[in-house]
C-alpha cells in the first residue's frame, strides 16, 4: 500500500510538472540558432555566421519545409503509430515490457510525444543510467498533456527541430546542411533513412548507422544500394563544411557588432546580394589576370551616396589569399595618390589655386625634419608647366606637393581628419609627404571620404547597423564640385593614362587611382551620380607587387562595378552649384591650349587668362631650411640673397621689405622667417632660413 501511495505521489508531482509544459508557440519563440543568417536588403541570404560554439543549431524549420521522405522515415523508425495514438502507444509498451521480462532487445516504447516531453523538461529526459519508473510515468503524463494541447503536426515539427542528431548537431536544419549540404526540403529517401538511423544512435559507427538506415528503407520497400557509401561521406563531412551562404563574412562580423540578433537568427542588412556576387567575381577575375605578379589580396566597398549604406563589402579575395581572415576593407594601408583630391580641394577652397593655375612639374627639393624630400612622378618623368586640372587629372606628384606646401601640413592634416580618416599622428609628423599618401588609411575611410566629395563636402559616417550620425559640412560645395569635375575629365588624365583607360565610363564618374611606395598597394576610388566605389589590390603581408599600378590592378574591378551599377541608365553629371562660373582660360605661355574652365566666384583671372607662371608657388627661393654663409672678405654690396616667387609683399621677421615677384636682400647673420603676403595681407607662404658667418666689416643692421 505504501508503494502504491508513493507511486501516486510521484504521478501527482509529475502531473503538476506536465501542467507547466510550454505551448508550441512558446517553444518555437524560445528557439535560438547557433548560426546567424544575414539577409540582404531584399531578404536574400548572403552570409551564415556561427555565434554559439557549444552547439550547432540553425533557424527553426516549419513542417511544410521538411522533406516528405524525412517525415515518413522518422515516423517509421521512431513511432510508426504516431498518428493513431494519443501520446502513449500501450501496445508497444506492453511488447517492450514483455521483451524486458525475457531479456530480449526490442524497439523502445517511448513515442515521439514522450521523447518530446523529455526534450522540453530535463527532469523527464533519459538519464545515463536509464529511465526510472517515476520518469517513465512522468513522460506518460506529459505526453498525454501535450497531445491534449498540441496538434500532431506541431509535435512532429518541434521534435525534428529539437532532436540531437550527432555530436553537437541539434535540429533537422543543422543536420541536413551539415551532413548533406542541402536544405531539409531536399532530403531524399536514403538521406532521410540515415537521419532516422542517427536518432537511434547519434554517435554510432558509420557501419551501424548504414545498417539501421537500410532497415528503415526496407520497411518502405526501397532499395538499399549505395547507403553505406553515402553514410560514410555524410558522417565524414560533419563540421568540415561551412553552412549556408558565404558571400560576406567580413561584413557580417562588423554588422553584428552594431545590431541585436532576433530570435529567429535572421538579420536584415543593407547589402545587395546580386552586387555582392558581382564584386566577388570581379575581384577574383582580376586576381586571375594578375597571376604571376605577386598579387594575392584585394578588397571592394560600394556605398550609397545619399544614405551611406553599404551595398557591397568584399574583405578578401578568398582562396587566392594566404590570409583570408584579414579584412582588407578595415586594414590600414598607404593610399598613394588617392589623397590628392583633398589637397587640391582645400587649395581651391582657400583661393590659393584655380583649375587653371600653372604648377611647375619639375625636380624639387623640400626640406623636412628627416632631410630633403625629393618627390617624383610615377614614371620618373617631368612635364614642366601644367595647370592644376592637368596635374590632378594626370596624378602628377611634384605639383601636388607644391600645392600642399601652400597649405601647410597642419591644414591638410585637419582636412583629412574632417573627412573621416582619423589619422593617429600630427601634420608635422607626416610633413609634405602627406599629399602623396604618407599616412595609412582604411578602404572604408577612403571610400567614405570620396563619398563626402560626391555629396558636395557634406560628411557622415558609413551607415552600419544602427549608426546614423547627422551629416555635417566639412568642405566647400563649390570647391568639391571643381574636384569632381576634374576627376571626371578624361582629357585631363590623358597625359598619364591615355584616352582609353579603365577609368573611362559611359556616364559621369569622378575617379582617382593611387599606388603606394614600392608598389605595395594600389587603389581605385570614385563616385557616380548615386554610388561611391572603392577597390584595393595588394598583399596582406605587405609584400610588393610586380609592375602593378592602380590603373592595371584596381581600376578594372572598379570599372566592372560601375558598369553593373549603371547598367540600366548612365550616371548623370551633377548640377553646377552656386559660386561656380565657367569662362575661357587662355594660357599665353603656351603651356596648354585655350579652353573653357571652371572657377570659384572671384578667382577667375582677368582678362580670362591663366595665372602667370609661378603665381601658385608662393616663395620659390629661398627654400625652407636653406643655409647661407657670409664671407667677410667680400664687399657687402656684392653679397645679396634673391627672394623670388609670386608677386606680392615680402615681409622678413615681421618687417616689410618691398613688393613684386623678386627682391634682393642684403643678408644679416641669424635665423630668419620670410613671408609672402597677398594684396589682402593674407600670408600666402612662409619659409625659414639661416645666414651664417662673421659680421661684415661695413655692414649695418637692416631697418
Amino acid at each position: 500500500m505504501k508503494a502504491g501511495l508513493g507511486l501516486a505521489c510521484i504521478a501527482l508531482g509529475l502531473s503538476a510538472a506536465a501542467q507547466a509544459l510550454p505551448s508550441f508557440d512558446e517553444v518555437k519563440a524560445g528557439h535560438r540558432p547557433s548560426d546567424v543568417s544575414l539577409l540582404d536588403r531584399h531578404g536574400v541570404p548572403v552570409q551564415t555566421l556561427r555565434v554559439d560554439k557549444t552547439v550547432r543549431r540553425l533557424p527553426w524549420v516549419p513542417l511544410a519545409e521538411l522533406s516528405p521522405a524525412l517525415r515518413t522515415a522518422i515516423v517509421l523508425s521512431e513511432d510508426r503509430d504516431f498518428h493513431a495514438h494519443s501520446g502513449v502507444d500501450w501496445s508497444a509498451a506492453a511488447a517492450s515490457a514483455w521483451a524486458n521480462l525475457w531479456n530480449t532487445r526490442t524497439r523502445g516504447a517511448s513515442t515521439l510525444t514522450m521523447q518530446l516531453a523529455g526534450m522540453l523538461d530535463e527532469d523527464l529526459a533519459r538519464p545515463a543510467g536509464g529511465r526510472s519508473v517515476g520518469v517513465k510515468l512522468g513522460q506518460v503524463v506529459a505526453a498525454k498533456r501535450l497531445e491534449s494541447r498540441w496538434r500532431k503536426s506541431e509535435i512532429l515539427e518541434a521534435y525534428l527541430n529539437l532532436a540531437a542528431w550527432r555530436g553537437e548537431v541539434v535540429g533537422v536544419g543543422a543536420l541536413s546542411q551539415t551532413l548533406f549540404g542541402k536544405l531539409p526540403a531536399g532530403l531524399d529517401a536514403q538521406e532521410s533513412a540515415i537521419a532516422a538511423a542517427l536518432l537511434r544512435g547519434p554517435n554510432a559507427a558509420p557501419s551501424t548507422v548504414a545498417r539501421r538506415a537500410c532497415g528503415v528503407l526496407r520497411q518502405q520497400q526501397l532499395d538499399c544500394v549505395g547507403v553505406e557509401a553515402l553514410t560514410e561521406n555524410a558522417l565524414a563531412r560533419r563540421g568540415g563544411m561551412p553552412i549556408g551562404e558565404q558571400l560576406a563574412p567580413h561584413f557580417a562580423r562588423r554588422w553584428l557588432q552594431q545590431v541585436e540578433v532576433p530570435a529567429d537568427g535572421r538579420v536584415r542588412t543593407t547589402l545587395d546580394a546580386g552586387l555582392q556576387r558581382v564584386a566577388l567575381e570581379a575581384l577574383r577575375r582580376q586576381m586571375a589576370e594578375l597571376r604571376g605578379r605577386n598579387v594575392e589580396d584585394g578588397a571592394v566597398l560600394v556605398l550609397d551616396n545619399a544614405s551611406g549604406e553599404v551595398l557591397a563589402w568584399v574583405g578578401s579575395s578568398g582562396g587566392w589569399s594566404d590570409a583570408p581572415a584579414v579584412d582588407g576593407v578595415l586594414a590600414r594601408r598607404q593610399p598613394g595618390s588617392t589623397l590628392k583630391p583633398f589637397v587640391y580641394g582645400l587649395a581651391f577652397e582657400r583661393r590659393l589655386l584655380t583649375p587653371a593655375s600653372l604648377l611647375d612639374d619639375a625636380p624639387a627639393q623640400i626640406a623636412t625634419a628627416g632631410g630633403l624630400y625629393l618627390p617624383q612622378n610615377y614614371d620618373r618623368d617631368f612635364r614642366g608647366w601644367v595647370s592644376a586640372r592637368t596635374a590632378l587629372g594626370a596624378s602628377l606628384n611634384v605639383p601636388a606637393v607644391r600645392a600642399a606646401a601652400l597649405l601647410g601640413p597642419d591644414a591638410l592634416f585637419q582636412r583629412l581628419n574632417d573627412v573621416g580618416f582619423a589619422l593617429p599622428e600630427s601634420g608635422g609628423y607626416y610633413g609634405h609627404a602627406l599629399a602623396l599618401g604618407g599616412a595609412e588609411v582604411t578602404l572604408l575611410a577612403l571610400t567614405n571620404a570620396y563619398r563626402t566629395l560626391a555629396n558636395g563636402g557634406v560628411h557622415a559616417p558609413v551607415a552600419l547597423g544602427r549608426e546614423r550620425a547627422r551629416p555635417r559640412r566639412v568642405a566647400d560645395a563649390a570647391a568639391s564640385f571643381l574636384v569632381g569635375d576634374i576627376l571626371a575629365d578624361n582629357n585631363a588624365r590623358a597625359l598619364s593614362f591615355g584616352l582609353d583607360s579603365a577609368l573611362a565610363t559611359r556616364g559621369f564618374a569622378a575617379v582617382k587611382t593611387g599606388t603606394s611606395k614600392d608598389l605595395r598597394d594600389n587603389w581605385c576610388v570614385g563616385w557616380t551620380e548615386r554610388y561611391t566605389v572603392g577597390v584595393w589590390i595588394g598583399n596582406a603581408s605587405g609584400e610588393a607587387m610586380h609592375q602593378v599600378s592602380g590603373i592595371s590592378g584596381a581600376a578594372p574591378v572598379w570599372q566592372a562595378l560601375v558598369r553593373q551599377l549603371h547598367a540600366g541608365a548612365p550616371s548623370r553629371r551633377p548640377a553646377m552649384p552656386a559660386g561656380v562660373l565657367r569662362t575661357v582660360a587662355r594660357f599665353d605661355s603656351g603651356a596648354e591650349a585655350t579652353r573653357d574652365e571652371l572657377f570659384l566666384a572671384g578667382t577667375a583671372p582677368a582678362p580670362a587668362q591663366a595665372a602667370p607662371a609661378g603665381a601658385a608657388f608662393g616663395i620659390a627661393s629661398p627654400r625652407d631650411g636653406s643655409v647661407f654663409a657670409l664671407d667677410p672678405d667680400i664687399p657687402p654690396q656684392a653679397q645679396r640673397i634673391r627672394f623670388e616667387g609670386e608677386a606680392g609683399t615680402w615681409v622678413l621677421d615681421g618687417q616689410r621689405l618691398g613688393s613684386g615677384a623678386r627682391l634682393a636682400w642684403a643678408p644679416w647673420p641669424g635665423r630668419h622667417e620670410l613671408q609672402l603676403r597677398g594684396h589682402d595681407g593674407r600670408v600666402l607662404h612662409s619659409v625659414r632660413f639661416e645666414v651664417r658667418g662673421a659680421t661684415l666689416k661695413t655692414a649695418q643692421a637692416p631697418r
